[in-house]
């Protein structure tokens, strides 16, 4: 796992279709949940609270997720979540235009609620 000594610094080191969907996803974390702070763990891109970690950006193959740590729990009206573990949820992101800003916002908004 490569280890980034910043969120922009992780960034910096992805491909340019990555980067637009990563900045445009870090724009509405900012707009959305501004009390969140950027970190780098396990070689993502997260946003996290004092009491851990909220949301994050995973590089896929063909995608981007947009992920949950407490996805599970989320009410996602519009099925855009996707996962089997006992926690995480991510929706995955091919292109800029896939951003659903007010449903992205609403799963945001629960995420940031419930840590």
């Amino acid at each position: 796992m490569k280890k980034y000594a910043s969120f922009d610094d992780y960034l910096v080191d992805q491909n340019s279709k990555n980067q637009a969907i990563i900045r445009a996803l870090r724009q509405l974390v900012k707009r959305v949940a501004p009390g969140l702070s950027e970190a780098v763990k396990w070689g993502n891109g997260c946003w996290v609270r004092s009491n851990g970690p909220v949301a994050y950006v995973y590089l896929a193959a063909d995608h981007v997720q947009f992920g949950f740590f407490s996805g599970s729990s989320l009410k996602d009206p519009k099925g855009l979540l996707v996962g089997h573990g006992k926690y995480v949820r991510h929706t995955k992101v091919r292109d800029l235009s896939e951003i659903d800003e007010r449903a992205f916002a609403a799963l945001l908004r629960q995420a940031a609620r419930s840590r």
